[in-house]
């Protein structure tokens, strides 16, 4: 009996050819719209759906294969004779392969004038269902979804006659994850349609970008996935224009440092980061300036570490940059003459360029975290705070300049792990404490940081002050503003303590956890 294959798809990249294949090794091809079309125009014979199924398309192609000769051929098992004498007295031909891939949604849902009726219009029925039965009775039946198979599908079919199970069960796989991923966009883009926040299923779907060579350590295998809807401002989305491939531990690190650029958009600056920590930020008139403020930060921390910059790098600033160790720089543009000296006897240096222009965009994206057993989803911090609304609690109101100082540190701190505390002027980032188990801790390690360049500087926590120790060590080394959310039942004691001192203190009303 000849083998049916039935070949319907929206991407026919390389499928002329692969039926060409096909009906040189005997086999009968049924088609539709206009894939049947594009076959029938390159000569390769083909049988319509319609002689087939006796039912016209109907319903602007809605209904053409949800029928029982379809969809009784790919279920039938080879095994039950009870299976096939139902097909031979219904007359249902078998059918051996199916090759199909979907209705263009997701490509639909990215156009910015999309409107819902289109969306809807491009939700694929029948394709699914055909692939789904067909990878449930994949014992007998071989599916392909994906082109990059087209090869090996042909190779076995020429050299046996047949696919091994093996690669039928591989196959099959591979059409639930798509069929899978392919309906998490379409729940998704309803989910958000009708305004659920809180769906009792969660349905999100990721690409493979990269398999990498190991994880945060060597012994730790991992990979690197895209969001299946591409967000432009993102590591996932980055244009690498030198460099090695990036690592596991690149991507958490670079991707923390694009997030806290996001904060300082007015002004050209500069953020170096070690560990998931800002290690220095830099703010002035100009783009080299601001780097020469980042650096000098913390001279010694940038070594290794990963540099984000919000205007375009000039050939001055390369050259500085160029001078030091860096793993990653990351711009939203790079001068010729700037991007040749950095690339100039550095062939590992990650240089990477983003749309900065699409930050606004990033900022939307849940989080996600994983933990043993689940996942924990929130939105991101990026709440918009207006100086105008913080609280002066001391009787010492801050000058101008300790004002634009405690700004600037409420912006900084935003991104040090917690416990954090760091102290910045006005321009710049001075001493940075992340991460400890107490509080007094922290602010230790960054005065130590800082100590000899406190005039007109500014301390920010990013949580309240639990006891009044860390004020009275703050006032010991010479600080005089501090700027915290406030909100403790202890908040009246670290008052007193900046007033009998003659700091000032402001409370935003807002805590800047990050674990």
């Amino acid at each position: 009996m000849t083998k049916k294959a039935l070949i319907s798809v929206s991407d026919k990249a390389g499928i002329i050819a692969f039926a060409q294949e096909l009906r040189t090794l005997g086999w009968d091809i049924i088609s539709t719209g206009g894939t049947k079309t594009a076959l029938d125009n390159a000569g390769v014979e083909t049988i319509a759906i319609d002689d087939v199924t006796g039912f016209p398309e109907m319903m602007d192609g809605r209904v053409k294969t949800l029928h029982p000769k379809i969809h009784g051929g790919l279920l039938a098992r080879r095994d039950l004779d009870s299976h096939l004498d139902a097909a031979k007295s219904h007359e249902i031909d078998l059918i051996d392969l199916v090759v199909v891939n979907l209705y263009p949604f997701k490509e639909t849902i990215l156009k910015p004038d999309v409107t819902y009726a289109d969306a809807v219009e491009n939700i694929d029925i029948g394709g699914p269902s055909m692939l789904r039965s067909a990878a449930k009775n994949h014992a007998s039946v071989t599916v392909v979804v994906d082109p990059t198979d087209y090869a090996v599908v042909l190779d076995e079919l020429k050299n046996a006659g047949e696919t091994t199970l093996d690669t039928r069960k591989r196959l099959a796989a591979k059409v639930f994850r798509h069929t899978a991923a392919y309906d998490a966009l379409i729940a998704d883009y309803f989910t958000k349609q009708v305004g659920e926040e809180k769906p009792e299923k969660l349905t999100i779907t990721y690409d493979l970008k990269q398999p990498m060579r190991y994880g945060e350590n060597p012994q730790q295998d991992a990979d690197f996935y895209q969001s299946a809807l591409p967000t432009d401002y993102a590591i996932s989305s980055a244009k690498q224009l030198n460099g090695k491939e990036l690592s596991f531990n690149n991507i958490r690190d670079a991707d923390a440092a694009i997030r806290i650029i996001r904060d300082f958009k007015d002004k050209p600056t500069v953020v170096a980061l070690k560990h998931m920590n800002p290690c220095g930020i830099g703010q002035a008139d100009d783009i080299e300036t601001a780097w020469d403020y980042a650096y000098e930060s913390d001279p010694v921390s940038i070594f290794g570490g990963i540099v984000v910059l919000n205007r375009e790098v000039d050939a001055a600033t390369a050259e500085k940059m160029h001078s030091i160790f860096l793993e990653i720089i990351i711009a939203p543009s790079y001068t010729d003459e700037a991007l040749a000296i950095l690339t100039n006897k550095k062939k590992n240096l990650r240089i990477l360029q983003l749309p900065f222009d699409k930050q606004a965009e990033s900022e939307i994206e849940p989080e996600y975290t994983g933990v043993v057993g689940g996942l924990l989803v929130q939105n991101q911090d990026v709440i918009a705070e207006n100086p105008a609304d913080w609280q002066v609690v001391t009787k010492r109101q801050p000058t101008e300049q300790e004002r634009t100082a405690l700004e600037f540190a409420w912006k900084s701190i935003k991104y040090v792990k917690s416990n954090g505390i760091i102290i910045t002027n006005d321009r710049m980032v001075l001493g940075v404490g992340p991460g400890q188990t107490n509080r007094v801790a922290s602010v230790k390690i960054a005065i130590d940081q800082a100590r000899d360049r406190l005039e007109g500087a500014a301390l920010a926590s990013d949580a309240f002050f639990p006891f009044a120790d860390n004020i009275e060590e703050i006032a010991a080394s010479g600080i005089k503003a501090i700027i915290q959310p406030g909100g403790s039942v202890r908040d009246q004691e670290s008052i007193d303590a900046a007033d009998k001192h003659g700091l000032t203190m402001i409370f935003t009303g807002v805590r800047h956890f990050r674990h």
